[in-house]
C-alpha cells in the first residue's frame, strides 16, 4: 500500500527533543540494531533508545573504541560487534553472528555514513559513498532479513534509513554510478548515495509490508557531528554553515534534536500502517518542486521516492552485492 507523502501535523517540529517524541514509549523486550551508534547523531539515538528500555546492538568499524564510548556514557548494556560497511565480508560475518544468536530485530536503523569524502574505492571498485552508505546497508539489511521479518510477523518491525536533504544534489546516475567515466564530484556522489538511501526504503517497504515490516527514510536536519570530518573550515564558511569565528548557523539543530526524527520514525504510533515515506522534523515531509526557493532546505524531491527508480536500484544493488532476501 502506497502511503501519502504529506505532513501528518504530528505536533513535533524542528526543535523537538528525544524526550518529546519518546514520551510514553516503552521498548522493553525490543531489539534494535543501529549502525554508527557510537558517534554523533547515532550516539544520541542509542542513548535515547536505551533510556526507554531497548536492547541495542551497535556494530562498529572500531569496536574497542565503541565499547569505550559506551562505557564512558554509562551504556555498558549496549552490545558491540565488528562491522565495516565498506567490506561485504565483514557485513556477512556480522550478520551471521546475529542469525546464530537468533533474536528477532524489531528496529533496524541504518545510521552510519560518510559525507563529501575524497574519491576512494570500496568493494568491487565502487565509489565509496555509494558503496558504504547504500550498498553496505543494502547487504546488511538483506542478510538480517530473517530476523527483521520474524519481528515483523510477530508484532511489526521497522527499518529506518537515514537519507538527507543532500539527496537533492543528484538522482541515481545510471550511466555512471561509480564515477568511472566522468570526473569525481564529492557532493554529487554524496547526493546520489542519499537518494539511494531513500529509494531503498521505498522498495523495502513495498517488499516487506506483507511480513509486517515497514520502512522509512528521513533527513535528520543540519547538525554538526563527526560526519563533517572531511570538510575544511573554509568550505563550511563558504556554504554558510559557520561564520568566520566558527559559530554554527542558527538553522542547524543540536545533536539531540537531530536524533528526534530517527526516533520518531522508529517508534511513533502516528506512523502505524504507513511506510515508504520520507520524513523530516519528526513528521512526514512534503513533496517540493525543485524551483521552490526553499527547496534546497525543506521537503523531498520526487526522484527520491520514484517507485520505478526504487525497483531498478534494488535490482542493481542485488546484482552488485550478490545478496537479495527477496530474490
Amino acid at each position: 500500500m502506497t502511503s501519502t507523502q504529506a505532513p501528518l501535523d504530528s505536533g513535533f517540529g524542528l526543535r523537538s527533543e528525544p524526550a518529546d517524541v519518546l514520551d510514553g514509549v516503552d521498548l522493553g523486550g525490543k531489539r534494535v540494531v543501529i549502525t554508527g551508534g557510537y558517534s554523533g547523531l547515532g550516539l544520541e539515538t542509542t542513548r535515547a533508545l536505551a533510556g526507554v528500555g531497548a536492547s541495542i546492538v551497535a556494530p562498529a568499524r572500531r569496536p574497542d573504541h565503541a565499547r569505550q564510548v559506551f562505557a564512558d556514557e554509562g551504556l555498558e548494556s549496549v552490545t558491540v560487534a565488528e562491522l565495516d560497511l565498506a567490506d561485504l565480508s565483514s557485513v556477512e560475518a556480522f550478520a551471521n553472528t546475529q542469525l546464530t544468536d537468533g533474536t528477532p530485530i524489531d528496529i533496524m536503523i541504518d545510521n552510519a555514513a560518510v559525507m563529501a569524502c575524497p574519491e576512494a574505492r570500496v568493494g568491487d571498485g565502487w565509489e565509496s559513498q555509494f558503496g558504504t552508505n547504500h550498498l553496505g546497508h543494502f547487504a546488511l539489511v538483506n542478510r538480517l532479513w530473517p530476523l527483521i521479518a520474524a519481528a515483523g510477523t510477530a508484532d511489526g518491525a521497522r527499518v529506518v534509513s537515514l537519507s538527507s536533504t543532500g539527496h537533492k544534489l543528484s538522482p541515481i546516475r545510471w550511466d555512471d554510478l561509480h564515477f568511472t567515466n566522468d570526473g569525481y564530484d564529492k557532493w554529487v556522489a554524496y547526493g546520489q548515495a542519499k537518494t539511494a538511501n531513500s529509494l531503498f526504503a521505498v522498495q523495502l517497504d513495498r517488499l516487506g509490508e506483507s511480513s509486517g515490516v515497514r520502512a522509512f527514510a528521513l533527513h535528520p536536519g543540519g547538525i554538526m557531528t563527526p560526519l563533517q570530518r572531511h570538510l575544511p573550515q573554509e568550505e563550511m564558511i563558504a556554504m554558510g554553515w559557520v561564520d568566520e569565528e566558527g559559530n554554527v548557523n542558527e538553522m542547524f539543530k543540536s545533536t539531540t534534536q537531530g536524533a528526534s526524527t530517527t526516533l520518531w520514525c522508529a517508534t511513533s504510533s502516528q506512523l502505524d500502517g504507513m511506510g515508504g515515506v520520507y520524513c523530516e522534523d519528526a513528521d512526514v515531509a512534503r513533496l517540493v518542486d525543485p524551483t521552490d526557493p526553499n527547496a534546497r532546505f525543506f521537503g523531498v524531491f520526487e526522484h527520491a521516492l520514484d517507485h520505478g527508480e526504487a525497483e531498478r536500484l534494488w535490482a542493481v544493488s542485488a546484482e552488485l552485492t550478490g545478496v537479495d532476501a527477496f530474490g
